[in-house]
């Protein structure tokens, strides 16, 4: 089996996809635009060959790279890049090289443009916050008057919490339009609740073969704009009412063998047309694993190895382990530099040096978002989850 990643070396630990191929009998190529030299060893020895590009924003660079491998090793049987960002030139170049394992160029767009998101939810019963796609102020303003103040901007197409705006009264509104950017817009009703998302990997069929769910931020929004800092964790089980609606997404966007990462929102209070205080209501759905270290917090929560699963999908659309022995939650906390905290590093590290999985400086790329330095433990319930988060974030007055 020939398979071709795209960008394996970016997040930094995405060379466990390739090792797990590499040790399942996979030709395993890369194609990047980092020096091979600079590449982690453990991702070199999963390869196959290497091949560099000026940029992977040239088409025409990567579209050579993949006509390469397919005239020196025979017929591509996988590409991936298990990244947001090359969602859509993955699907293209599978629809030029006739790879059929994974979303083609006429599929994307339902899984990329939050617009067309809310069809597939409509199609498949899951209930989701009403939209408006933006255009002009007098159809803004007929949205709002049915569902209300405040209201979510967003690009239709965009990654995380980026040119994301919340709108609360008519100043905002107009502001909004004086300052509106070129590119497109959605405006949803706001839905006051926290964020949960299903993580999973599904087979051909587009069956479960490992779930997971991960407790988020009510706003990565308000943490990038107002530089707070960022907290999460992959709970100890899925929510019953979670793993059905899950499921029933997974199905309704037609997803088969990938790792999946759909995000919900879990209602403080109930709401007409959406559910119960408790209920679950479609956010978005984002075809790749959760982003930063999550994969691996997801390993440490159910003792397992969800870069073997996915291989595993991969090569044989199955897996043969068991389940997790102990459940438990694996929590994220992280801090700013420029900020002053009560607890310094040696008085987290005497407190939760026992059940510290992770503790180091973050990428630059990730600063704005997940902070500077991130400290990831393992804690037996929610309520200890807590207590760790608080330990590490509350801030000196």
């Amino acid at each position: 089996m020939n398979f071709i990643f795209i960008s394996p070396n970016f997040p930094a630990t995405y060379w466990n996809f390739c090792d797990r191929l590499h040790r399942n009998g996979v030709n395993v190529l890369a194609i990047g635009d980092a020096d091979y030299n600079t590449l982690d060893p453990r991702l070199k020895w999963s390869l196959q060959e290497y091949y560099k590009v000026d940029s992977l924003e040239n088409y025409d660079q990567v579209f050579r790279a993949v006509a390469f491998f397919s005239f020196k090793y025979g017929k591509i049987d996988w590409l991936e890049s298990m990244n947001e960002y090359w969602l859509q030139q993955d699907a293209r170049l599978r629809t030029d090289f006739n790879i059929t394992t994974g979303l083609q160029k006429d599929q994307i767009e339902f899984v990329k443009e939050k617009a067309l998101m809310k069809i597939r939810y409509q199609e498949g019963g899951i209930p989701t916050a009403r939209q408006h796609r933006v255009s002009t102020l007098d159809a803004a303003r007929q949205f709002i008057d049915k569902v209300g103040y405040p209201v979510i901007v967003k690009p239709n197409i965009g990654v995380g919490a980026n040119d994301t705006f919340k709108l609360c009264d008519d100043k905002d509104l107009e502001k909004f339009y004086r300052e509106i950017p070129r590119v497109p817009y959605v405006m949803e009703e706001f839905i006051e609740g926290n964020i949960y998302s299903y993580d999973a990997i599904v087979d051909s069929k587009g069956d479960p073969l490992f779930e997971s769910t991960t407790a988020w931020p009510p706003s990565i929004m308000d943490i990038v704009l107002k530089k707070l800092d960022l907290a999460y964790y992959v709970c100890a089980e899925v929510p019953e009412n979670l793993k059905a609606l899950g499921r029933r997404t997974v199905k309704s966007f037609g997803v088969t063998s990938r790792f999946v990462h759909l995000e919900f929102f879990r209602l403080n209070k109930a709401r007409k047309g959406l559910g119960k205080k408790g209920d679950f209501v479609g956010l978005e759905v984002n075809m790749r694993p959760a982003g930063g270290y999550t994969p691996d917090m997801m390993n440490y929560a159910h003792s397992t190895d969800v870069y073997k699963i996915w291989a595993d999908m991969v090569t044989y659309d199955k897996w043969n382990g068991r389940g997790a022995e102990k459940e438990q939650f694996c929590a994220y906390a992280g801090r700013r530099n420029e900020v002053r905290y009560i607890h310094t590093h040696e008085q987290i590290m005497e407190k939760y040096g026992h059940c510290m999985k992770m503790q180091e400086t973050m990428p630059p790329l990730n600063w704005p978002q997940m902070g500077n330095y991130m400290y990831t433990a393992v804690l037996p319930d929610e309520e200890a989850t807590k207590e760790f988060i608080a330990f590490v974030q509350t801030r000196a007055e």
